[in-house]
């Protein structure tokens, strides 16, 4: 068994033509870090919006708890992109 099926989030900006990666480094020769669509989104309404959690989780029809995942998980990503000079990248589904 692989646990419950993932539910639908409602993704209300387009993030599928963002890219980010190191200055000066051709992007072929650094590894890559793929946020999911929901990540970004998570981001975006808690970091750049500054919502409060469960807003957040009100706008993207989720639960506090599962929010609260999809955004620690973001943050990691991010933090290992940017600590080990990674690309990032946005991944659709």
């Amino acid at each position: 068994m692989r646990g419950r099926r993932r539910l639908n989030r409602i993704i209300e900006a387009d993030h599928s033509k963002v890219c980010f990666k190191p200055c000066g480094i051709r992007r072929k020769n650094l590894e890559s870090v793929f946020l999911r669509t929901d990540e970004m989104e998570a981001i975006r309404l808690s970091d750049f919006e500054g919502l409060y959690q469960q807003e957040c989780a009100d706008k993207m029809g989720i639960s506090r708890t599962t929010f609260s995942r999809i955004l620690q998980s973001a943050h990691k990503k991010i933090a290992d992109a940017l600590l080990n000079g990674k690309t990032i990248g946005i991944s659709i589904g």
